[in-house]
């Protein structure tokens, strides 16, 4: 067994020094950044949504529909933040599909690691120059975090992943709010072990050194549903599943309680447009409750251009190749009963 060199050392710095922000872009993100905080610390009672389509195949079909987002978010900036999902990684079951923009910057292309990351830095640093949005992404390699950290306003620990050392730990060092979505059982304890772990301070090998994180106080969970032993979905954002994750949070040490819904995925078993009728699902049960009104809010809904999904050789402008997602017109409908329902 062994590695096969295919590049050079990477030189982090000269990574960094591409597609960098300005000191325009860094105070508008700056900007964003606090107001992202200050929602998930409960110092503003905005709904959260991370939103956007599954996996961030075509730069241009991306930027067509941040840049409708953006105007989007003005019509509802009291009472919604929305950080669109500019997903550049992708976790494949059993490493065979499409892997994201970082692996292959052509869906039907070979595999080019290198310029994927110049293509991914490109892509996160256009919605902030473009839109004056500010982006979301998986943490799919917790040792390329360095290539998009100074980018992104937000970072997912995905369910195959929340289980794994390396992942928690480096999420406590992490500046940023950080989802640590539930594993695919939908095992409840396994995700506050995740989330216990990202709160702490820790001490483990990064990048070739010996390093203490931080902590971050910023972390949080985000349910996605889970599938059982036989394969069937088993949702988690009805009322006494919620009540389940109030009561842990309750029973715990932890910072500034903050409940993600994961509208799709095994919560909806990928039928995409179930997402709208969980949103509305929750909107209502979060009424009955104290506690789950005051954590419950945050989505995190796929939605592209077109609704459905292609095959990665697919010429649908805007259509996902990855998981069905919400169309434009169903999203922006969703968002407008959002913000008048909350």
């Amino acid at each position: 067994m062994s590695f096969k060199a295919l590049s050079d050392p990477i030189d982090f710095e000269q990574v960094k020094s591409l597609s960098k922000l300005t000191p325009e872009q860094k105070q508008l993100k700056a900007i964003r950044d606090q107001e992202l905080k200050e929602i998930i610390e409960g110092k503003s009672e905005k709904i959260l949504l991370l939103i956007g389509p599954c996996s961030a195949h075509n730069e241009e079909a991306v930027m067509e529909y941040v840049t409708r987002l953006a105007k989007l978010q003005e019509k509802v900036q009291d009472k919604i933040f929305m950080v669109p999902r500019v997903y550049t990684n992708k976790p494949r079951t059993n490493g065979d599909g499409y892997k994201g923009l970082l692996h292959q910057q052509n869906p039907e292309g070979k595999s080019n690691l290198i310029k994927g990351i110049a293509a991914v830095r490109s892509l996160h640093n256009r919605v902030i120059s473009e839109t004056g949005l500010t982006t979301a992404d998986e943490m799919l390699y917790p040792e390329n975090l360095e290539f998009v950290q100074d980018l992104v306003s937000y970072i997912a620990v995905g369910a195959r992943s929340v289980e794994d050392q390396q992942h928690r730990f480096v999420a406590s060092g992490i500046d940023q709010p950080t989802g640590m979505k539930n594993p695919t059982s939908g095992n409840l304890n396994v995700l506050f072990n995740s989330l216990y772990a990202a709160q702490q301070k820790q001490e483990f090998i990064f990048n070739g050194l010996e390093v203490e994180s931080s902590s971050n106080p910023l972390a949080h969970v985000v349910l996605r549903g889970g599938l059982n032993e036989y394969g069937e979905n088993n949702p988690n954002y009805h009322y006494e599943d919620l009540l389940k994750v109030v009561n842990l949070y309750k029973a715990g040490n932890y910072n500034n309680p903050f409940i993600v819904i994961d509208t799709n995925h095994d919560n909806s078993g990928k039928q995409y447009k179930e997402q709208i009728r969980i949103v509305k699902e929750t909107l209502i049960n979060r009424s009955w409750n104290t506690d789950m009104k005051k954590w419950v809010r945050g989505f995190m809904i796929e939605s592209f251009l077109e609704s459905g999904r292609q095959e990665a050789d697919g010429k649908v402008f805007g259509q996902s190749i990855t998981d069905p997602c919400l169309g434009w017109d169903e999203t922006e409908e969703l968002v407008n009963y959002i913000a008048e329902h909350v």
